[in-house]
């Protein structure tokens, strides 16, 4: 097995030592992103759970497009949220509108207790090359 790590030149500044994705056998392994702006990565965060879930799936649309690959590619995804009884069903309203109608991924959803840079969301996805 080859594997393939991808740190995404225009993409978010990762806040740890991590590759963007790392890829095996055509299965894709994207690190969780955080809801800071790829061109302004110091600037503060968006306000509220729905601004940046937008702001972490935009970026991790960058991270895809970076490697050739788009959400219909997302084959699961690994949400965490700080404040889960307060933000879970707004999530879950916003959610499917970033996916194709009936083509959601698999998903799980994780109530934690912080966060990095003080974010309320953050996201990470397996996505799979087409064959």
């Amino acid at each position: 097995m080859t594997l393939v790590h991808h740190l995404i030149a225009d993409g978010p500044r990762p806040v740890a030592p991590f590759s963007h994705a790392v890829e095996a056998d055509g299965w894709v392994f994207l690190t969780g992103q955080m809801p800071t702006d790829p061109k302004a990565p110091d600037a503060p965060l968006p306000d509220g759970i729905e601004a940046q879930t937008i702001r972490v799936m935009d970026n991790l649309k960058v991270v895809l497009a970076g490697i050739g690959l788009g959400l219909e590619h997302v084959t699961m995804a690994r949400i965490y949220l700080t404040q889960f009884e307060r933000d879970y069903a707004d999530l879950n309203r916003l959610w499917p509108s970033f996916f194709e109608a009936g083509k959601l991924p698999a998903r799980t959803t994780i109530g934690v207790t912080a966060l990095a840079v003080g974010a309320l969301v953050e996201i990470d996805l397996v996505a799979k090359r087409p064959s």
